[in-house]
């Protein structure tokens, strides 16, 4: 009975990660294109909070989830497909960190431009094309992830 609450809570905590991952891409993508201010502003100030609710709870409660399913079922954590996971996992990390200043940066500069009117300025665009670099190691080792969750190879 635990076993399957706790599946459960791994894989709806995974979906959310991929899901809100993937929309707050689409969604930042979609506005950074009009170049308005005004829409960015309200866009990435949309995804700042979902980013903080959705995938920041997500992030913390996949690793509690994950240590407690494979206790449960009695998995070493040191096993290749669930090592191979935490380090992907970190990886993953080390790619979301930066983007979730970036954007809290960007939804910044675009509010100020909104306010003053004028263009985005030259450091936007800079930013803007790091967080979207930093986007795709990072989505492509949640693919990974979830690959290893769903085949659990035997790897090493």
């Amino acid at each position: 009975m635990l076993e399957g609450w706790l599946l459960l809570a791994h894989v709806i905590g995974a979906t959310v990660l991929f899901g809100t991952g993937a929309g707050i891409a689409f969604f930042m993508v979609m506005a950074h294109r009009t170049r308005d201010p005004v829409l960015i502003a309200h866009v990435a100030g949309t995804v700042v909070i979902a980013d903080t609710v959705f995938t920041a709870t997500a992030a913390i409660l996949q690793p509690v989830t994950g240590y407690l399913l494979a206790r449960t079922i009695g998995w070493d954590l040191t096993e290749g497909w669930i090592a191979l996971s935490l380090l992907l996992y970190v990886f993953t990390g080390v790619f979301w960190l930066p983007v979730v200043w970036i954007q809290i940066r960007l939804r910044d500069l675009a509010r100020a431009a909104a306010v003053s009117g004028t263009v985005l300025p030259p450091s936007y665009f800079g930013l803007y094309r790091i967080w979207f670099a930093f986007g795709f190691p990072a989505f492509a080792a949640v693919l990974g992830i979830l690959w290893l969750m769903l085949t659990k190879p035997a790897l090493f």
